[in-house]
């Protein structure tokens, strides 16, 4: 990208992630519009709260709902930990439906589904982000 088309995005552009670095160029990898919004839900939803040591409410606290049994309450309470995440630090979008569905659930992962707007473009998008732990034995790359 160069650095002209940096500031020319009026949805925003911000370091891609994960953070990628070019020797050559000297400079870091940058990410705009559409994929910079999925890069940072992506971040909200993977950070904990009081990770960020300037920003103690930014996140999401998903991992403690991990060995939680994946009923209805939880569910729900996934749903609105996600919805209250994205109402605070995501301006961008108008977030319209969160559904989960485990299609591995016999692998630990449940699929979150978002379907929002794009707020100044209007634009309708789907994100989906897979929460799940792997075991630290018997992974396989």
């Amino acid at each position: 990208m160069e650095n002209n088309e940096r500031y020319t995005s009026f949805l925003g552009t911000g370091w891609s992630f994960p953070p990628t670095f070019s020797k050559k160029a000297g400079q870091v990898s940058m990410s705009s519009d559409e994929k910079d919004i999925e890069e940072s839900l992506e971040i909200l939803l993977s950070t904990r709260l009081g990770e960020r040591i300037m920003h103690p409410d930014f996140g999401c606290d998903l991992t403690d709902m991990i060995f939680e049994p994946l009923s209805v309450s939880v569910k729900t309470y996934i749903s609105n930990l996600v919805e209250t995440a994205i109402l605070y630090h995501e301006p961008r979008i108008l977030l319209h439906k969160i559904d989960l569905y485990n299609d591995g659930e016999n692998q630990g992962l449940v699929n979150i589904l978002l379907e929002y707007t794009i707020s100044s473009t209007n634009s309708r998008k789907n994100y989906v982000y897979p929460f799940y732990i792997n075991e630290g034995t018997n992974v396989k790359k």
